[in-house]
């Protein structure tokens, strides 16, 4: 079992607001440009992204990923599971309230992967956790 979490990231939005945005998933309608956007930084990483309220898949270097909400804790946390995926993985998104107007992210994977896997995946899970939070701190929510 390995785990790899972001650097905390400020948003300027009350934590309600960040959760209500980031609970529905379909809410990231609303920001589908910026995340295209996104997609052109990560030159060719991400290559498709689709989603409704519980569940987002996105291609990565040709591997699709599903990741389905699994649990919603009231403004403080939304986990995700792996949904066959490559290695069994959990992720989740802890939101805490800075003050009434602004909070602070962080976003955490759990894989689990054997010693040799380990090598091969840590260095894109530690680099994929942290352009995940840079992208969900991008966010007008």
């Amino acid at each position: 079992m390995v785990q790899f979490e972001s650097t905390v990231k400020h948003v300027p939005y009350s934590q309600e607001r960040v959760y209500n945005k980031l609970s529905d998933l379909s809410n990231l309608e609303s920001v589908r440009e910026r995340l295209d956007m996104m997609k052109e930084k990560l030159a060719g990483k991400v290559e498709d992204l689709s989603f409704d309220r519980d569940s987002l898949t996105l291609k990565v270097q040709g591997i699709n990923l599903t990741l389905r909400i699994i649990e919603r804790e009231p403004m403080k946390c939304v986990k995700f599971e792996g949904d066959k995926t490559p290695v069994p993985l959990n992720l989740w998104i802890q939101i805490l309230p800075v003050t009434e107007e602004e909070a602070k992210i962080k976003v955490t994977i759990r894989a689990e992967v054997n010693m040799f896997m380990k090598a091969m995946v840590s260095k894109p899970l530690q680099e994929g956790v942290e352009k995940l939070a840079d992208m969900l701190a991008m966010i007008p929510y």
